[in-house]
């Protein structure tokens, strides 16, 4: 009797033991959660200022950032996710995004999209939002927006009869003419550096020219739109409307922009507030930026298209606290935190609610960009585009500085992006074979 007597107590203790050890106390609370978020460059330094209220919001949630260099954000990646090491979030280039989704490394965020309250797909540009989009899904949220405009001397132009930017190609061009005529032949109309892929790839997207074909697996720059595009942008340098130099061949961008050397070159937002911190007081009011023209003569009101680009907030598939890093991702995208990144950083806000803020309202060098940012379409949403760039870039500088045909230029082009895109036809048939093997 008395050995079942103290059998029964010791049971009964260990019951009321595992009872309080699962949690069972009113009074438990769950352990904090740290998140650990990869945030690039200057972005990964201010973003540090938009924690505490997030945490004072969630006190059960922790975020760490951890800065990393954009020369090293990409291997960093490729890395952690091959090492399992990934963080919960990062900041990711919106041309990086295919590559991590083939490795099937992000979380799907339509299912988190839907019920969220924080986040309307409608008050975002739609071609910022569509790069994306993959395969009918969506991998991505828009944190900031970068898209390429014309930058110029408004005063240089006023002097050649155009007291506004040019509104088509064949405006542009005539502008260019009379800005190269009127300084004597002593001043180009344009820089558009011959070893950079975005401006020749800005003029085709502003045509609709594909750029790809079949499922993006063979090249499509001797299509009728590219070519003639291709034909525009290297008639400016036959022509000497554009300076035939390479972006290290320019010792000082804003210096030789400031000396008149040029009276346009085409960049994004970052410019902006480089050109007013280095050109000096005398210049201050003399430059402006304007939209991409559009390529048809007859269509003066709606600019040509231009990059979407940027970068986006994603989840990473081994993440332990996704819903947290939702939550996070949630905060970082209301229209209050955006405004105050765009202070604190100069990164242009994706939704276009967050536009209304007085900073941005009436600020005339991002008008343009706003007005740009309802034209802007996605590059081809594969791993392979940042080769295809450097191909193109390589490619547009022998028919400039090469004396190689333009044609010619885009017939090689097409061959050689063919051939880097080899293992892209081979994945897709052996998908589309297997589709069909079980059906």
């Amino acid at each position: 009797m008395q050995r079942g007597r103290g059998w029964r107590a010791s049971a009964n203790a260990a019951i009321l033991l595992a009872v309080a050890g699962c949690g069972g106390g009113r009074g438990q609370t769950a352990p904090p959660v740290t998140l650990r978020f990869w945030a690039f460059g200057r972005e990964g330094e201010v973003v540090e200022a938009l924690v505490p209220d997030f945490e004072r919001a969630h006190p059960g949630i922790n975020v760490r950032v951890e800065q990393i260099p954009f020369t090293a954000a990409h291997e960093k990646l490729l890395t952690s996710v091959v090492g399992r090491a990934a963080p919960d979030i990062a900041q990711l280039g919106n041309t990086w995004v295919p590559e991590l989704v083939a490795l099937r490394a992000l979380v799907p965020l339509d299912s988190l999209l839907a019920r969220s309250r924080a986040i309307a797909r409608s008050d975002y540009f739609d071609g910022i939002w569509d790069t994306n989009i993959i395969d009918g899904a969506t991998w991505g949220v828009p944190w900031y927006v970068d898209t390429r405009v014309i930058f110029y001397r408004s005063d240089i132009l006023a002097s050649a009869g155009f007291p506004a930017a040019p509104r088509t190609w064949r405006e542009w061009r005539e502008a260019l003419t009379r800005v190269r005529a009127r300084a004597g032949g002593h001043r180009y109309g344009i820089l558009l550096p011959i070893n950079e892929w975005a401006q020749p790839v800005i003029l085709g997207l502003a045509s609709g020219a594909p750029l790809l074909r079949d499922d993006d697996t063979y090249g499509d720059f001797s299509e009728p739109r590219f070519r003639a595009a291709f034909a525009f942008y290297t008639g400016l340098f036959r022509d000497s409307l554009a300076a035939p130099v390479s972006n290290v061949q320019i010792a000082n961008l804003y210096q030789s922009f400031g000396n008149g050397e040029f009276a346009m070159f085409i960049s994004g937002p970052w410019d902006v507030g480089e050109c007013l911190r280095r050109l000096p007081p005398s210049l201050q009011g003399r430059w402006t930026t304007a939209p991409i023209p559009a390529p048809d003569p007859s269509d003066t009101t709606t600019p040509g298209t231009s990059l979407a680009g940027g970068s986006s907030l994603v989840v990473f598939k081994g993440s332990p606290h996704p819903d947290s890093a939702w939550a996070f991702i949630e905060y970082l995208s209301g229209p209050a935190q955006q405004s105050r990144f765009y202070a604190l950083s100069g990164d242009l806000p994706p939704r276009q609610s967050a536009w209304e803020d007085s900073a941005l309202r009436t600020n005339s060098y991002a008008r343009a960009f706003r007005r740009q940012l309802q034209f802007v379409r996605a590059t081809p949403k594969i791993p392979e585009w940042d080769e295809i760039t450097t191909l193109l870039a390589d490619q547009a500088e022998a028919a400039v500085r090469g004396g190689v045909p333009p044609d010619s230029a885009l017939a090689v082009l097409d061959r050689e992006v063919d051939r880097a895109l080899e293992k892209r036809r081979w994945m897709r048939g052996r998908m589309h074979h297997d589709t069909a093997a079980t059906s």
